[in-house]
């Protein structure tokens, strides 16, 4: 188990290595023909008119532990296609509900993020109609501060490493204890 432990850390640094890569390229223009494989946790750049009235939640997403929506925004592109911004964090005491009013932007924009593949199966946005992205907005709005972007996505080591130490430490205290009993029976 130890063993496998240090692999899936090797695993972990190579996915690691090829993430933080993908942040470093240049930025992503977003147009219709884009894919959603290829702009995935790349830095994606998009310009056109926030709909504020097709403006949706992802409920149920806390931070720092207090509940709250994620707020969901499509922007029109100038070639008529729309993409999903996931503009942030903004608290909702029944982590449901929101006054969308509170933490309107500009309704034009020019974004930069994280283009992220939207979650399917758990039901939270429906995304047919828009580009097969959702950006992640990373710069915050100096002017509020809400809603609150998400961190950055970080590139560590995981637990692996602990993991297998206390794999091989098990293996370790099961061979010594094996000896001393068998010599204490002697």
């Amino acid at each position: 188990m130890g063993k496998w432990q240090l692999n899936r850390l090797a695993q972990r640094r190579a996915r690691n290595a090829v993430l933080a890569a993908r942040l470093e390229s240049p930025p992503l223009p977003v147009r219709r023909d884009i894919m959603a494989i290829s702009a995935r946790q790349r830095r994606v750049v998009a310009q056109g008119v926030y709909d504020f009235s097709a403006e949706r939640t992802w409920p149920g997403r806390s931070f720092q532990g207090t509940p709250g929506v994620a707020l969901v925004t499509p922007l029109r592109l100038a070639d008529g296609s729309a993409v999903l911004v996931d503009r942030g964090w903004v608290p909702s005491p029944d982590a449901f509900h929101v006054d969308h009013a509170l933490y309107r932007e500009p309704d034009t924009a020019t974004v930069t993020g994280i283009a992220l593949i939207p979650p399917r199966g758990r039901g939270d946005v429906d995304v047919k109609g828009f580009l097969p992205i959702v950006i992640q907005l990373e710069s915050p709005d100096p002017a509020r501060g809400l809603p609150r972007r998400w961190p950055a996505p970080t590139f560590d080591d995981g637990p692996h490493l602990s993991y297998a130490i206390q794999w091989f430490s098990f293996a370790l205290i099961a061979l010594v204890g094996t000896a001393a009993l068998i010599r204490k029976g002697r």
